[in-house]
């Protein structure tokens, strides 16, 4: 093993959670695969082609240099969307290589005006509507001026779509906002479609959205987090079915991260281990060091409450996590010995370390653990 660790992509975990995510759409939504953030940390060379084979054919990614990646990765022909950061020198590598992309300011859309007089293709762009999340998007004040360009540029600048983003739709607490956003939306695409401006698509529905609002499904689901097996909040499971406990619930988790035992060492009682006092031993132990660490991914702030498998046993990690390693208490595995798999995400016989496992003892969300896996580790594809 060249690297400390790897990671395994379950094929069948990917083609089940897309098909089962395509089931809670109309028949005729485009299903968008959100990709940002090296697929969630999947990573976007490895996910790419496996996408593709579950019958995606429409990515979307955050900015520019993701987009990139997506058109070295990607085997056949499917559609590209950058939802965030197009710097202005990169409009024109982006309309030429006929990539959809949000426009959210004025200052963007004269730049694309500009810019898309001198391409071969028209610019495709996604006109993102401000409606509650005060973050991006044109307001309504704006439209009029935003109207007139488009009406004006029909040849160079094409109405991909008219959008917005939901300010939390995986959270409950949110309902009355979310509602609210939906209804300002369909509000002021009304204005586009009076002005003869009709979008190839409207879209608004992420994961949560197309879990908890159905209503927001519309010809176009930028669907994110649930692609690879994680609902976006315990609401979102509640709302859509049974307890999803298990081996029973629909989104299967197509990440697993592994390493192995790099040394094993006996320590007796009263010992401190690993850097500092935070963790004395309580009794004579065995201990086992994995060569994983805070600049692996592995969260300093599991610091004595991470948890891996080793042998089928669930094991405490003891000590603080250093930069390339950490030490778990294997006293009562037995049989342990240098080389034994270390599964840090995943299944071992009968027992899982899942994800959220993780954000419980770290007060951290899915999304953040996820995409704070290192580039560097392999990605292998399994069934």
């Amino acid at each position: 093993m060249l690297h400390t660790s790897y990671i395994e992509l379950s094929k069948s975990a990917l083609n089940n959670n897309i098909q089962y995510m395509k089931s809670k759409l109309n028949p005729h939504t485009r299903y968008s695969m959100v990709v940002k953030a090296n697929a969630y940390g999947h990573g976007v060379e490895d996910l790419i082609p496996m996408a593709e084979q579950c019958g995606v054919d429409h990515f979307s990614v955050f900015s520019a240099a993701e987009a990139v990646r997506v058109n070295k990765a990607k085997q056949g022909h499917c559609e590209l969307m950058i939802m965030g950061f197009v710097d202005n020198d990169q409009l024109e590598w982006v309309i030429e290589e006929d990539i959809s992309f949000f426009v959210f300011s004025m200052e963007r859309l004269k730049a694309v005006e500009k810019t898309a007089r001198k391409t071969s293709n028209p610019a495709r762009i996604h006109i993102e509507l401000e409606t509650g999340m005060h973050r991006t998007g044109f307001t309504e004040d704006e439209l009029d001026e935003v109207m007139e360009i488009m009406k004006g540029n029909r040849e160079n600048i094409k109405l991909e779509g008219l959008c917005t983003h939901f300010a939390g739709a995986e959270d409950f607490s949110n309902f009355h906002r979310i509602k609210k956003q939906i209804a300002n939306f369909n509000r002021l695409t009304t204005l586009f479609k009076n002005n003869g401006l009709v979008p190839r698509y409207h879209h608004t529905a992420c994961s949560a959205g197309v879990l908890n609002f159905p209503e927001s499904v519309m010809d176009l689901a930028r669907v994110g987090i649930s692609n690879y097996g994680f609902w976006p909040s315990d609401e979102s499971k509640l709302i859509n079915g049974e307890q999803h406990i298990g081996d029973n619930d629909p989104l299967k988790r197509v990440l697993s991260w592994k390493s192995k035992i790099m040394s094993v060492n006996r320590v007796a009682e009263g010992e401190y281990v690993s850097y500092g006092s935070s963790f004395m031993t309580n009794r004579d132990s065995l201990i086992a060091t994995i060569p994983v660490g805070y600049g692996y991914g592995f969260s300093r702030n599991l610091s004595n409450l991470g948890h891996v498998l080793v042998n089928g046993k669930r094991v405490t990690v003891i000590g603080a996590v250093n930069m390339n390693m950490m030490v778990v208490d294997v006293t009562d595995v037995p049989h342990v010995k240098i080389g034994d798999e270390v599964v840090l995400i995943g299944s071992q016989a009968n027992r899982t370390i899942s994800v959220s496992s993780f954000s419980d003892m770290n007060n951290s969300m899915n999304y953040e653990l996820l995409t704070r896996l290192p580039q560097h580790i392999p990605r292998y594809a399994v069934v």
